[in-house]
């Protein structure tokens, strides 16, 4: 499942109706969560009784109504689908916090199914059909739908962003898998002083994103309290904040993708750690940095390129693989801050190539526990791109945040999981 997300153009009344749309959204989506926290004490409430709950929300409010009634159902099956995470993280009795379904304050995106919208002939625009007032908009990008068949359309969703609105389009294909240009073996050791280490002795370059932009970020967000509240310089200061926090979440997705395609492509087995980076957060003093190195989207782009090269990925316990010799097997201790490794046997290596030795050494001995993942987030900015073939399980552009070059995005549906 593609998606393939372009730039919507219209007027001032057709962004206010995609609003109420999206608030629509909202409010059914809430409604439902209420009505089964109500109803769960009585009767069991599934995903069938959600969608007959949202037919009951048509007759009760003209404004649910005027929104295209698959649209309302695909609403209900968002609330459902936070009720289904909890219960399986009680299932499975997940430590920690459980995930009780909330309700939603900041709701993004509208979703239509099959019917509730129609494509030009030129493909170049989209008109809705539904009684919110949306009407036809235009499509902006060099992403081109006309390659596939209408039919192959299951979803399509406006999505408001701070640097204006796209239409995702859901895509059913199959995705060809590429050949691998060699057949290594490689070990990885993430870090904060380099992105990655590998058991080559290569170092990978931290961009620290953030880092660079923190100044303007800054910046930005103190201009926003030098405006009276409700003023349109509030409003447009507050975009302009939003903007810069968009452009550096694009910039780590496309760095992340193109860094794990280049392992995934040279490589017949990639070991990596099995980080729990929410858990590593909690450190306040390197919350940030961790953060901004995004690991867990790196790794979320090797699952996906994985599959796409037919290459083995492993995830192994990162424990002792800091302090353990990858020479003798000797536990050498070391603080943080120790950045050699220097074993009474003679190896002499630094620290985080040794950790990335020892991850591979235990992935061909043990073969960890292999991960696969079709559905990487993501998009591409970058001009050159293949669009259709990586963006959110491609490559098209706008990524859940890139960087701002083309107007064109192709991201995985990872709002939609069911697709």
């Amino acid at each position: 499942m593609l998606v393939l997300e372009m730039k919507v153009k219209g007027n001032r009344q057709q962004y206010q109706a995609i609003d109420e749309a999206i608030r629509t959204t909202q409010f059914i989506r809430n409604k439902a969560i209420r009505y089964w926290m109500d109803a769960s004490r009585e009767a069991k409430i599934n995903r069938i009784a959600l969608n007959n709950y949202s037919t009951a929300l048509r007759k009760e409010f003209k404004f649910v109504e005027d929104l295209n009634s698959m649209a309302c159902q695909s609403a209900t099956e968002r609330a459902w689908l936070s009720i289904e995470r909890f219960y399986t993280n009680c299932k499975s009795k997940k430590p920690g916090k459980k995930g009780f379904p909330r309700f939603q304050k900041d709701n993004r995106s509208v979703e239509y199914k099959t019917s509730g919208w129609s494509l030009h002939p030129t493909k170049r625009r989209i008109t809705f059909t539904d009684k919110k007032g949306i009407g036809q908009v235009k499509l902006l990008g060099k992403w081109d739908v006309h390659t596939y068949s209408v039919k192959s359309i299951k979803r399509v969703r406006l999505v408001r962003k701070a640097d204006g609105y796209y239409c995702q389009f859901a895509i059913s294909v199959d995705v060809q898998p590429e050949t691998r240009i060699s057949n290594g073996e490689i070990g990885l050791d993430v870090g904060l002083e380099h992105f990655y280490s590998d058991s080559n002795g290569h170092h990978e370059p931290n961009p620290r994103f953030l880092r660079k932009t923190e100044k303007a970020i800054k910046h930005a967000q103190k201009r926003i309290y030098t405006k009276e509240k409700g003023k349109n310089q509030r409003r447009k200061a507050r975009q302009r904040y939003a903007k810069k926090h968009l452009r550096v979440s694009r910039q780590r997705n496309e760095h992340a993708k193109r860094v794990a395609r280049n392992v995934c492509k040279a490589n017949a087995l990639v070991a990596y750690e099995n980080l729990m980076v929410r858990n590593m957060v909690k450190n306040h003093c390197l919350a940030k940095s961790i953060n901004d190195a995004a690991w867990t989207l790196f790794r979320r782009w090797l699952e996906y390129f994985a599959s796409k090269f037919n290459t083995q990925i492993v995830a192994v316990n990162p424990r002792m693989t800091s302090q353990k010799c990858s020479d003798c097997g000797a536990i050498v201790k070391k603080s943080l801050s120790t950045r050699t490794h220097r074993c009474s046997c003679g190896c002499e290596l630094q620290r985080d190539v040794n950790a990335a030795i020892n991850i591979l050494n235990l992935a061909r001995a043990r073969g960890g526990h292999p991960q696969s993942n079709a559905t990487g987030v993501g998009t591409s900015t970058l001009v050159g791109e293949t669009a259709l073939q990586e963006g959110f399980p491609t490559e098209a552009t706008a990524n859940p945040k890139g960087a701002n070059l083309l107007e064109q995005v192709l991201t995985v549906n990872v709002e939609s999981p069911r697709l």
